[in-house]
C-alpha cells in the first residue's frame, strides 16, 4: 500500500510538470500578446502608443525573449514561491488571486459535499425502489438537472428571489461583511450564502451521480454473492449496505479528481451571473488579455487541483474497494 502512494505521489509530481509546460504552450498560441492587446484596447478608445514605448513594454515584462526562456524564468519563480505579475493589474498574482483561491475551495468542497449527501441516498432509495413513484419522480427530476444548464438556474433564483422575496442573491457576503475582518459572524453569513451556488454548481453533478448510483447499485444487487447473503438470513439492510453500495460507491470516489476543477472552469458564466469571488471570472479575463504570468498561474492551480483531486480519489477508492488495495 505504502509503495501505491509513492508511486502516485511521483507520477502527480510528474504530471504537474507536464501542465506547466502544457498551460505555459497554450497560453503563447494566439497571436500577439498582452501588449498588442493593450496596444488595441487603447487604440479603440482613441488613444496611441509609440513603437518605441511598445517595445519598451515587452522588453520590460520579458515578452522580447524567446518562450523557453520566457518559461525558464516562470519556473525559476515559482519555485521560489513568486508568481509573477499579474499584467493586466501591474500587482502581484499572488495578491489578486489571494481570497479568490481560498473562496473557490470553500464553493467547489461545498458543491462536492452537497452532491454526495443528495445523491447517494436518492440512488440507493431509486436502485431499491426501482420503477416505484418515488424512482420516476426523481429519475425525471434527474433528467431536469442534466437538462437545464446552470446559468439559467442561477438566472432563474434571481429573478424569483428578487420579484417575490425582494432579497438580491449574489454574492457570497452580505455587504456589510464584504471589507470586515473575519469573525464567527462572517463565518455564518458565508455559510449562509454558500447554499445556493453550492446548490446552483452541484445540480447537474447530482443528478449524473444519482442515475451512476442508481444503474451501479441495480447491477450489484442482480450478483450471486447478495442472493447468497439473503438465503443465510441476514437483513435486507446490511445486505444493500454491507457490500452493493461500497462496490457501487466507485464512481463517487472516481468523480473527485474532476469536480474540483470544473467548479472552476466550467462554473464561469454561473460565477459571473452569481457574482461569486472565485478564480473562475479572472481566470477569463487573464485569457482575453493573454496575461500570460496570471492565466498560466490559475491554468496551473486547476491542473494541481485536478492531480490532487485524482490522488484523493485513488485513496478512497483503496478505502472501500478491497481488491484496489490487493492490486496496489
Amino acid at each position: 500500500m505504502l509503495s501505491y502512494i509513492i508511486r502516485r505521489l511521483l507520477l502527480a509530481i510528474v504530471t504537474v510538470w507536464a501542465i506547466t509546460v502544457l498551460s505555459f504552450v497554450i497560453i503563447q498560441l494566439p497571436p500577439g500578446d498582452f501588449v498588442t492587446i493593450y496596444i488595441n484596447a487603447l487604440q479603440s478608445s482613441g488613444g496611441t502608443v509609440e513603437f518605441g514605448q511598445a517595445e519598451a513594454m515587452r522588453a520590460a515584462y520579458g515578452l522580447d525573449k524567446p518562450m523557453y526562456i520566457q518559461y525558464a524564468k516562470w519556473m525559476g519563480m515559482m519555485l521560489q514561491g513568486d508568481f509573477g505579475m499579474a499584467l493586466a493589474w501591474n500587482k502581484p498574482v499572488k495578491e489578486i488571486i489571494g481570497d479568490r483561491l481560498t473562496m473557490t475551495m470553500v464553493v467547489a468542497i461545498a458543491a462536492i459535499m452537497l452532491t454526495w449527501i443528495v445523491a447517494l441516498p436518492i440512488g440507493i432509495y431509486s436502485a431499491v425502489r426501482q420503477y416505484s413513484l418515488g424512482d420516476y419522480v426523481f429519475t425525471f427530476i434527474g433528467f431536469i438537472g442534466i437538462a437545464v444548464p446552470n446559468f439559467m438556474l442561477a438566472l432563474i433564483l434571481m429573478y424569483l428571489g428578487f420579484k417575490y422575496f425582494n432579497m438580491s442573491i449574489g454574492g457570497l457576503f452580505s455587504p456589510q461583511y464584504e471589507m470586515a475582518p473575519w469573525s464567527l459572524a462572517k463565518l455564518f453569513d458565508l455559510l449562509k450564502h454558500l447554499i445556493l451556488p453550492a446548490l446552483i454548481l452541484g445540480l447537474a453533478g447530482t443528478a449524473q451521480l444519482i442515475r451512476i448510483m442508481r444503474a451501479n447499485l441495480l447491477d450489484e444487487l442482480r450478483k450471486p454473492y447478495v442472493v447468497t447473503a439473503r438465503a443465510k438470513g441476514l437483513s435486507e439492510t446490511r445486505v444493500i449496505l454491507k457490500y452493493p453500495v461500497r462496490a457501487a460507491l466507485n464512481p463517487f470516489a472516481s468523480t473527485i479528481g474532476y469536480y474540483f476543477p470544473y467548479v472552476v472552469s466550467g462554473s464561469i458564466i454561473v460565477s459571473l451571473v452569481l457574482s461569486l469571488p472565485t478564480v473562475g471570472p479572472l481566470l477569463l479575463t487573464a485569457l482575453v488579455a493573454q496575461d500570460m504570468f496570471l492565466a498560466g498561474t490559475i491554468v496551473l492551480m486547476l491542473g494541481v487541483m485536478t492531480v490532487i483531486g485524482t490522488f484523493v480519489s485513488d485513496l478512497i477508492l483503496m478505502w472501500i474497494d478491497p481488491r484496489i488495495r490487493m492490486e496496489g
